[in-house]
């Protein structure tokens, strides 16, 4: 039994422009750093002091900007938000790390990325920052053990962002975020005038401009808006690769797009129970089981590892599923027939969850390719759609043989395989520069 390689051949290597890009960015980033003086521990300390906010206002302008961009091209379906990556909240950990960045950004005048622009132009300071740096991640490395319970646990919210918290529109979070910029801005300056006498009128008129620019475009995310479950659904498309072996030449490989419509038309995300059993012992992916029937039937029945999430509350659980599974992680979604997984999966594919997929028949296909010779469960025939087609004589949820079937009595199921690994979004780096 052949498994399909994971797509991840298509990688930057391919466009070697891509790397130029990088590079050039990355200039641009550490000149902007540079010119900005946050390669000067006086002035990033001075921050502190009221006397010179310039830091302040190049990172705040830097976030606020991109965080306009980022919306606004969502909402004009330029870009999945979905795909971003966005770190996870662990709270109270995170409250404590900043505290201690904090204490140390006071007393050093550094946060960890500016000491590495101060020490590439050659400060002293900031060579022993950074070197304090690394040591102190030796030490977290070393002793993480001891802690790493509440670390991962106390306050872990997952993927969140403002407009969950707050249940606003994500319009409307970008407004306010800027118009809370644009007061801070405006607040630092009457800082500086005051703490460190700084003469105003000496400054570019063209920021006042420049702050127009950015109330106009927040202005227009707002109206713009963003786009439904529906619409990203009808956008969506998914690219499939088909091997054609020959026996004297190289087998040929094709490649396909296909709308999701199509993809449930052509049966192409569904699994069947065989596929679906042997993926939980396939080294290349890790299988997550989700189950979406109701409590009850879940009770009397389930496979194994399978996690119950009813229909009406999928919604809750789609931000733990875009936050930390692991690279290879397949989602496979599973109702008594199809009824309800199909629409959990458009949910998903809409929301963004790569590598989801169907328990082809639902769990009554898998009861009745895998508990066929189970004499206590027997087939119900007044069951309807979407029903569990079997009358249990108890409810022992996943203590059924059938629920977690030998891997050495299947060891040699023959399938067709649907599951292809797709590339999903690299975690990206965050901090103050």
């Amino acid at each position: 039994m052949n498994f399909p390689l994971p797509e991840f051949i298509v990688v930057s290597a391919a466009n070697p422009w891509t790397y130029v890009l990088f590079g050039a960015i990355g200039f641009a980033f550490g000149y902007v750093l540079e010119m900005s003086g946050f390669g000067d521990s006086r002035k990033l300390a001075a921050q502190f002091y009221f006397t010179e906010m310039t830091v302040l206002k190049v990172m705040f302008t830097a976030i606020v900007t991109a965080m306009v961009l980022t919306f606004g091209a969502v909402g004009l379906g330029l870009l999945d938000f979905g795909q971003v990556w966005v770190n996870p909240t662990y709270l109270w950990s995170g409250i404590l790390g900043g505290l201690i960045m904090g204490v140390g950004f006071i007393v050093g005048g550094f946060c960890p990325t500016t000491s590495l622009a101060s020490a590439s132009t050659g400060k002293i300071d900031g060579m022993f920052f950074m070197l304090g740096g690394f040591v102190g991640a030796a030490l977290f490395a070393e002793t993480e053990k001891f802690f790493t319970h509440w670390y991962n646990n106390a306050g872990y919210y997952g993927r969140v962002t403002l407009d969950q918290v707050f249940n606003l529109p994500i319009g409307v979070v970008v407004l306010l975020v800027v118009l809370m910029a644009l007061f801070m801005f405006w607040g630092a300056e009457q800082l500086e005038r005051i703490f460190g006498k700084k003469d105003l009128s000496k400054e570019p008129k063209l920021r006042i401009a420049g702050a127009g620019v950015l109330f106009a475009a927040a202005l227009a995310v707002v109206f713009i808006g963003s786009p439904s479950l529906e619409d990203r659904y009808d956008k969506l498309t998914f690219t499939r690769t088909e091997t054609i072996e020959q026996v004297d030449a190289d087998p040929i490989v094709n490649t396909h797009t296909y709308t999701a419509d199509d993809m449930i038309e052509n049966r192409l995300v569904f699994v069947s129970p065989a596929e679906a059993f042997k993926a939980k012992y396939n080294q290349g992916m890790k299988p997550i089981y989700i189950d979406v029937r109701s409590e009850a039937d879940y009770n009397l029945y389930h496979i194994e590892d399978a996690v119950n999430v009813p229909l009406d509350r999928l919604e809750e659980v789609i931000p733990i599923l875009l936050s930390e599974p692991p690279a290879n992680s397949v989602f496979i979604v599973m109702s008594n027939d199809e009824a309800a997984a199909i629409e959990a999966w458009k949910h998903l594919v809409a929301s963004s969850v790569a590598n989801s997929y169907i328990l082809e028949g639902g769990v009554n296909n898998w009861i009745a390719f895998f508990g066929k010779d189970d004499k206590t469960i027997r087939p119900n025939p007044n069951a309807g759609d979407d029903e569990l087609g079997f009358i249990f004589p108890a409810a022992l949820g996943s203590r059924y043989e059938s629920c977690s079937p030998s891997p050495i009595e299947y060891e040699h199921l023959e399938f067709e395989a649907k599951i292809q690994l797709q590339l999903k979004r690299d975690k990206s780096g965050g901090g103050c520069g």
